[in-house]
């Protein structure tokens, strides 16, 4: 036995050296050129290196698989057994040109489309702590503009496709995840997305018509790969804090204010209470994700099971969101597919109210507001929060965050099954069935205790029940032929949509002191008890032509007829058509090998909008009923009318023209897309006003406006680095200018009133931008007087109305985003910057903080504040009595709101799979991102990112106590089995 050992031993280093050895060769394309820079790498190790000036490689290594790449060339793999030398010839790639894009109803490959489409996959997002799954798109194409209107968890994304196209309807695009239409997509898990399609073109998305004019968004989820089967645990947690603080008064110098003000402070007010520390704190993050993927040659799975967690910075706010997903399909026969996609959802949503004043419940402005030497709670023990003495019904903030129990649940169900059936050669027939039912329950209740509201009304309560159901067949044949050098794709197709909603609410006050009643049952008086119902139908017909010669010419029609319920003129036909030539393809451009591709596209189409009206029957009066004291004999409730109907009203129509230019240079190291657009929406659903003789009904809705939007969209690539060491940077900017070309009956409405001053601050007329600001220009303070001084702009020797003018745009001049990956051996960086320029922000906040007007606290800029000793300021005289002169809408208030954003970096490493291999994992990464790190912005309050009025498409850029965004770090982990 010795002996054997003896032996073994003595032979392992030769054994060693046999199996250890040196491999050469020479790297060649497909005309015999040597290729230097190649990367040759040992597959599944980080042991590699690259071919140099003649193409030669040499590398030392036992066995295994040499992985070979260069960009623009297809990867190819050696398996290396006893060779000491291996030639290998790369061939060119497609680069990305046979790469498919989802298109409405179908797809194409990159190289064919013809119309303005924006792909963002799901590497764009990993490692990212998104809750939402609109979050994912900002800044990542051109032409698309998400902004977060506010920074509570769970709260709405605003998303605009290339400028806003209504006033009275919706201006978010339609969603279609995996064929489901839809326009709500919160709630969606993020971490199931694999990619979304962006269709901006009239070109693109007429083919959904009726739905089409703002964009739509086509979301596709993740499915499993043949012969792969992933079991995969990813789970992120993370801490963010608010990223600027604005200060405030402390005591004595609030004490000082007052003063001034002739407003008494009792001299045992001594209290300092910093509001700014008790509300906004630490919030937290998060996420845990197992899914289960696979499949074969014919059946394709993908589970999911998630759960996510988001408290905010500034309590009660919380979102929690449970999340379920199953996608199959199975080839039953050669001509016979099935598959379904199901989605079970279920989040609970806390709200910390802002956007008002602090006498109106708005948690922000009353954390900025409320007088520093109030206590939390009353020192008398009782538990109940301490009231305001000037407006006992001005809470303190945290009355408002804690003195009601409120929660939001949802529960929604979205599912689709399809079958695709393959009639004859080319020809297959896909019907499909989809629904989308959502049950939304609110409830909430004040005691009658702890806050002086709930005193007052010795408790209150209120509870909201809803149900909604979309339900969508459609009917799809799809014939694909080609003839020599011909290729077509034809569709033709069908669709039903059928929406119902019911809902119920109910409120009232006089509930009873045993505080665990808390349902509207134990309400005495029930103030609000309603029931509605609401309901919507579409049809549609549609088809398309989709052409190219030798993959040249290129040529794509289509249109839609849709029908809705909506409104009286139902009906309305969407066509559209694009056209590509592909000129690197033609015979001329064979020898100029520094250009990959070149083609230039033309587009034109019509679109229409039925979502987000006002109401399901515009084109009947509606009647409310109000409840009367029952009188003998019984006749009913009081019937008043609270709509006129227009028989007349037609659809917005949207047309809008597309031309396209792809390059991409040096085997695609540069690739570069621009757009230019021009896009015009007709017959403008605006409220006309009524005279007073009409009756109780002030206005109607009738057709009588039109908005122009046209911009230029660029988006570039590049590779800038291909080695050990890659950097690759992706950048994209647009430029969209909106204007009201045409206003048929009102000239001009005015939009986001500001509740300090009474007053609107944006108006909407013709030859302007939506949104622009109006308001007064101020020209300082008058150093005799202390009073803002406001320009005389209809010079008619005073102050007054007429010297009203615009002062300020709320869109930007542009947007943009730039995104870096970076990769070395095992780690990877990437950092992503997103930002604004040129837009304008109305900081009505500042109205409440630097009026001193009242008994509100202000903020630290009143400490210069204009008194005979200090004359030289910018900041007016303490008036009190609820004098608002020097608070008009002026230009005192409206800031620069342009920023660039950090909004993500991300370090990722990546384990060695060969030490995780014995313990049955595939691949393991850990991550560590923080978001909205850095963000460089003249603006004086919490956050450029804002909007008081929402999704609102003509009050922009209003800030008025938002729930800031905030400063978020995350660290996660990904295994793979």
């Amino acid at each position: 036995m010795a002996k054997y050992l003896l032996i073994l031993i003595l032979a392992l280093p030769v054994f060693s050296l046999a199996q250890e050895r040196n491999v050469t060769g020479v790297v060649k394309d497909a005309t015999g050129s040597p290729m230097p820079g190649v990367s040759v790498v040992l597959k599944g190790t980080t042991s590699g290196t690259t071919t140099d000036g003649d193409g030669v490689y040499s590398i030392t290594m036992t066995s295994g698989t040499l992985v070979f790449s260069f960009i623009g060339y297809t990867t190819k793999e050696v398996v290396i057994e006893n060779q000491s030398t291996v030639d290998v010839v790369l061939e060119e790639s497609a680069i990305g040109l046979e790469e498919i894009v989802v298109v409405g109803y179908g797809s194409q490959k990159k190289k064919d489309v013809s119309s303005a489409i924006a792909v963002v996959d799901e590497k764009e997002l990993k490692d990212r702590p998104l809750v939402s799954v609109a979050e994912g798109l900002q800044g990542k194409a051109a032409g698309v503009q998400v902004t977060q209107p506010s920074g509570k968890p769970g709260g709405g994304i605003t998303v605009r496709v290339r400028g806003a196209t209504s006033v009275s309807a919706s201006n978010e695009p339609l969603y279609v995840v995996d064929g489901v239409p839809m326009t709500d997509i919160r709630g969606l898990n993020p971490q199931d997305i694999a990619s979304y399609s962006v269709l901006k073109d009239a070109a693109s998305a007429a083919i959904y018509g009726l739905r089409g004019a703002n964009g739509v968004v086509l979301i596709t989820t993740k499915t499993g790969k043949p012969n792969q089967e992933t079991l995969e645990f990813s789970v992120y947690g993370g801490f963010s804090k608010l990223r600027k603080m604005i200060k405030t008064l402390n005591t004595a110098e609030y004490r000082e204010l007052m003063t001034d003000i002739h407003i008494p402070l009792d001299p045992s007010w001594t209290n300092y209470t910093d509001w700014n520390k008790e509300v906004f704190g630490t919030g937290y993050i998060q996420s845990y994700q197992l899914s289960f993927s696979g499949g074969t040659e014919k059946s394709h799975f993908m589970a999911s099971a998630n759960y996510l967690k988001n408290d905010g910075i500034v309590a009660p706010a919380v979102f929690d969101r449970y999340s379920v997903r199953l996608n199959m399909d199975t080839r039953l026969k050669p001509w016979l597919k099935i598959g379904s996609n199901i989605n079970l959802l279920r989040s609970k949503t806390k709200d910390t109210p802002d956007n008002a004043s602090s006498g109106r419940g708005g948690v922000i402005m009353s954390t900025l507001n409320t007088p520093p030497f109030l206590n939390v709670y009353k020192s008398d023990g009782s538990g109940q929060f301490d009231p305001n003495p000037f407006q006992p019904s001005w809470e303190n903030p945290k009355a408002y965050m804690f003195g009601a129990d409120q929660e939001v649940v949802d529960n929604r169900l979205i599912a689709s099954f399809m079958t695709e059936a393959t009639i004859i050669k080319g020809l297959t027939f896909k019907p499909s069935f989809a629904m989308d039912v959502n049950t939304h329950q609110w409830d909430y209740y004040q005691d009658w205790f702890r806050t002086n509201n709930g005193r007052n009304t010795h408790g209150n309560g209120a509870s909201d029940r809803s149900t909604y159901s979309t339900w969508t067949n459609e009917n799809l044949l799809t014939y694909t032929k080609s003839i020599e050098k011909n290729n077509f794709t034809v569709i033709a197709g069908t669709g039903l949509v059928k929406y119902k909603y019911n809902g119920a609410y109910m409120s009232g006050y006089d509930f009873p002191e045993d505080l665990r009643v808390k349902t509207m049952n134990g309400a005495n008086v029930i103030t609000v008890a309603n029931t509605s119902i609401d309901d919507w139908s579409l049809a549609s017909f549609f088809g398309r032509l989709m052409y190219d010669y030798d993959g040249k010419y290129l040529f794509t029609a289509s249109v839609r007829r849709d029908g809705s319920s909506k409104l009286n003129e139902k009906w309305a036909t969407f066509p559209s058509f694009s056209a590509g030539w592909r000129i690197s393809s033609e015979s001329f451009m064979q020898g100029i090998d520094l250009i990959d591709e070149l083609k230039l596209s033309l587009g034109w189409g019509k679109t229409g909008n039925q979502d987000g009206l006002p109401g399901n029957y515009l084109a009947y009066g509606l009647y409310t009923y109000t409840r009367d004291t029952p009188s003998s004999p019984l006749n009913g409730p009081t019937v008043s009318q609270t709509t006129i109907g227009n028989p007349y009203l037609s659809w917005e129509i949207t047309s809008q023209t597309n031309i396209g230019l792809d390059v991409s240079v040096l085997k695609a190291r540069i690739t570069f897309r621009a757009d230019a657009y021009l896009k015009r929406t007709t017959n403008l659903i605006l409220d006309v006003d009524l005279p007073s003789s009409v009756g109780d009904v002030s206005n109607i809705l009738t057709n009588g406006g039109e908005i122009e939007n046209k911009g230029l969209e660029f988006t570039v690539s590049t590779v800038n680095f291909e080695k050990e060491f890659t950097w690759n940077t992706d950048f994209n900017i647009s430029f969209n200018r909106n204007k009201i070309v045409d206003l048929t009956y009102t000239p001009t409405t005015y939009y986001a009133p500001i509740y300090s001053n009474n007053t609107s601050v944006a108006i909407f007329t013709k030859g302007q931008p939506v949104g622009l600001f109006y308001g007064y220009i101020a020209d300082g303070v008058d150093p005799d007087t202390g009073d803002m001084i406001y320009r005389d702009v209809n010079k008619n020797g005073y102050w007054d109305p007429g010297d009203r003018t615009f002062i300020g745009n709320p869109n930007p001049k542009f947007t943009f985003g730039i995104t870096n990956t970076l990769a070395y051996k095992r780690f990877e960086l990437n950092f992503f910057f997103q930002g604004s320029y040129g837009n304008d922000i109305f900081n009505s906040t500042r109205i409440d903080l630097e009026g001193m007007f009242d008994s509100k606290n202000q903020s630290k800029a009143v400490l210069n504040r204009w008194t005979p000793e200090n004359r030289d300021t910018n900041i007016p005289r303490a008036v009190g009595g609820g004098d608002v002169y020097n608070v008009q809408n002026s230009t005192r208030f409206v800031e620069d709101g342009s920023y660039i954003r950090l909004k993500a970096l991300t370090l990722r490493y990546n384990v060695n799979p060969e030490l995780l291999t014995k313990f049955g994992v595939k691949n393991l990464g850990v991550y560590v991102t923080g978001q909205n790190l850095l963000t460089i912005t003249k603006y004086k309050g919490f956050d450029p990112e804002v909007n008081a009025f929402g999704n609102s498409p003509v009050a922009l850029g209003v800030d008025y106590g938002t729930y800031p965004q905030a400063i978020t770090m995350t660290m996660g982990l990904n295994v793979q089995f």
